[in-house]
């Protein structure tokens, strides 16, 4: 017994080295890149809303993740570089908040690097990101809030909200594909059954929103209908004042223009489009490939109704209308 003692005591030492050095490694930090077609001001609702349910998942900023920021500020030239900078941080997943050209560069930066689509707008399929919904490929997945095939719906819950509506306006960004598919594709075919005609009115940039609104006003619409894009995001609160200024019931697909004004959004349930974000980090982060993750496609949607701005343009939204309603602004 007395001879197997020294042994005992050098495994007891040894073991508690071996705790000691164990408690001494220092944790993983995983980096994430995130990378936006907006400027960080606007994005910040997404980006908090992210983080939060990360750290709800177990990720905390500054402790066992660090998150690069890149934002192009709505100049979209710079997307090669800053997505080539995240690259060379050598971040372990990129979240990717914008439509198809934004997840393009990222795709286009790294093939090995997994990217997270964070509410791509059209189908990432069709729009050659990804080889299936259920079986990706390649280094991308994520959430497509199908945006773009949206506006049927949006058209149908106007003509609902005023049904004496007959000829509607649209504004929308000349050089942005999902745009112009959604004002060829989907708005053209469901105005055609719903009896509605549609004024396309496109801008270029910042400058073009005055002659827009002088156009529109010269064609006496009885509603205005503005497609998503980065520069109208930015440009809620103008599209929305000129909208109550010229008495027009207006529908928007972002989330972000009831809140500036306007009178209604419908599109993908944002809170729950945020929750599919931080899953795919997280299954990512725990040695799930994105070619094995499905694509998902929404299942909640949004249908919100600024009152405030009913009872500005003096309109009375029918009843059953309200109560299809997911919430109502007072």
């Amino acid at each position: 017994m007395k001879r197997a003692l020294p042994s005992i005591l050098v495994a007891v030492v040894l073991l508690a080295v071996g705790v000691t050095a164990e408690a001494q490694q220092p944790k993983k930090v995983w980096r994430i890149g995130y990378l936006s077609n907006v400027e960080a001001v606007s994005d910040s609702a997404r980006t908090e809303a992210i983080r939060v349910l990360l750290r709800d998942l177990g990720y905390i900023e500054g402790q066992n993740i660090a998150i690069e920021y890149r934002y192009t500020e709505g100049k979209p030239d710079r997307l090669p570089d800053l997505s080539a900078e995240l690259v060379r941080l050598k971040v372990d997943v990129i979240v990717v908040a914008g439509g198809s050209g934004v997840i393009r560069a990222a795709k286009n930066a790294t093939k090995t690097i997994p990217i997270v689509m964070a509410g791509q707008g059209l189908d990432p399929v069709e729009a050659g990101l990804v080889e299936s919904l259920a079986r990706p490929g390649g280094n991308i997945t994520g959430f497509t809030n199908l945006s773009g095939y949206l506006g049927g719906k949006r058209l149908e819950l106007l003509k609902d909200a005023v049904p004496k509506i007959g000829r509607v306006a649209v504004l929308y960004l000349a050089n942005n594909p999902r745009n112009t598919f959604e004002f060829k594709e989907v708005l053209q075919v469901s105005a055609r059954a719903l009896k509605l005609t549609m004024l396309p009115r496109e801008v270029r940039d910042a400058n073009d929103f005055e002659p827009a609104f002088a156009a529109i006003k010269r064609e006496r619409p009885d509603a205005l209908l503005v497609l998503g894009d980065p520069l109208m995001n930015r440009s809620h609160k103008r599209t929305a004042a000129f909208a109550i200024k010229s008495r027009l019931p207006s529908m928007y697909g972002s989330r972000d223009a009831v809140d500036a004004g306007a009178l209604m959004f419908y599109g993908a349930d944002l809170a729950d489009s945020y929750r599919r974000v931080a899953y795919y980090v997280d299954r990512i982060l725990k040695g799930a490939k994105p070619a094995d993750l499905p694509v998902e496609q929404p299942t909640k949607f949004e249908f919100v109704i600024n009152l405030k701005t009913a009872k500005q343009i003096g309109l009375t939204i029918p009843t059953e209308v309200l109560a299809r309603a997911s919430r109502l602004i007072k």
